[in-house]
């Protein structure tokens, strides 16, 4: 039960996640990404500063003993000095005293000597360490500007791929229906290729009907002709009497 419970669960998640990521704006994602590497390279250098911080601190602290070293090697022997010249006096006591102080310098020299040897090491490390953390902040820093640069030349890609959207959507639109109040290229189209067969067939129509007139007349002309040419041979074969007569027979009123 509870392994199902489990898959169930990542599977809802994964769900969600994907569906999340789909609807999400790749430019904000993106602004999102680059604003973590910065937050990323901040923390990166606030952790260099401190151990490049550690390091100069080791290296006064070195110092320090150095000096301290120093001083100390310059009591030691101004005390044996002036132990030997106490000795030398006479004076025993006062020797003495001097030497013991001379052994208390020794003894704290031995002490500063082991703290200087700890200090040298810890400075060599504590370089190694600081030249590291250098390098990680410039590789880091190396590895953000080429997130900034692609982050420009993703915006710029999404920018176009908005762009050629945005005319596929209209041109989409020029070609579908979008309302009674907004015609279609399409119907535009089809409206003047409508006026333009009408116009054509009205200018059709207008040039048959004067070819019809113009043929009538030439018929007419024509049979002008042939009714004079038939006169004139009625003429010459003296039939025009006859023919003027013959109406008179056929109608039943001549004598």
């Amino acid at each position: 039960m509870f392994k199902l419970l489990k898959k169930w669960w990542k599977y809802t998640t994964a769900k969600l996640t994907g569906s999340f990521n789909e609807r999400a704006d790749p430019k904000v994602q993106l602004e999102q990404a680059i604003t973590e590497a910065q937050s990323q390279h901040k923390r990166l250098k606030e952790q260099a500063v401190n151990v490049i911080a550690g390091q100069k601190q080791s290296e006064i602290r070195l110092n320090g003993k150095m000096s301290e070293l120093e001083k100390l090697n310059a009591n030691a022997r101004q005390a044996l000095i002036m132990a030997a010249d106490a000795e030398k006096a006479g004076d025993a006591a006062k020797a003495a005293q001097y030497t013991t102080a001379a052994e208390a310098i020794a003894n704290q020299l031995i002490q500063v000597e082991r703290d200087v040897e700890s200090l040298k090491s810890m400075v060599l490390e504590s370089t190694e360490a600081a030249d590291a953390a250098k390098a990680a902040v410039q590789q880091n820093s190396r590895l953000l500007q080429e997130r900034i640069a692609e982050k420009s030349k993703l915006v710029s890609q999404l920018e176009q791929a908005k762009m050629q959207e945005e005319m596929n959507v209209a041109m989409d639109q020029l070609n579908e229906t979008v309302g009674d109040d907004v015609p279609t290229l399409k119907e535009v189209e089809e409206k003047i290729q409508a006026r333009y067969a009408k116009a054509k067939a009205s200018a059709e129509l207008t040039e048959t009907s004067v070819a019809s007139r113009v043929l009538e007349v030439e018929q007419a002309t024509a049979n002008v002709e042939a009714h004079s040419r038939l006169s004139e041979l009625r003429a010459e074969l003296g039939l025009d009497a006859a023919s003027e007569a013959a109406p008179q027979v056929e109608g039943g009123t001549s004598t």
